[in-house]
């Protein structure tokens, strides 16, 4: 299989997936707060995931209400951005 192949069976596996945050814990190896103090509250980040700005994270607003990720789209980000995240 070439690395093409291998990329598209990938996204395909993600494509119409959602991740909760517990989802992410996983994919992120991190627990919930320290994903929400370095990604999701970050503010060169929220500007980009928040699905009020055209992003792909709902933010739960009333306690209560659950955090979803489009997959794909995070898988994606996490991938773009690691050196941003993690350093």
């Amino acid at each position: 299989m070439s690395k093409t192949e291998l990329e598209e069976l990938q996204k395909l596996k993600l494509f119409g997936v959602y991740w909760a945050m517990n989802d992410l814990e996983k994919k992120v190896n991190r627990k919930s707060d320290w994903i929400k103090e370095n990604i999701l509250y970050r503010t060169k980040f929220k500007e980009i995931l928040d699905s009020e700005n055209g992003g792909f994270v709902f933010y739960p607003k009333p306690k209560g209400q659950t955090w979803s990720f489009h997959a794909s789209k995070m898988a994606k980000f996490l991938d773009e951005n690691f050196q941003r995240i993690f350093s």
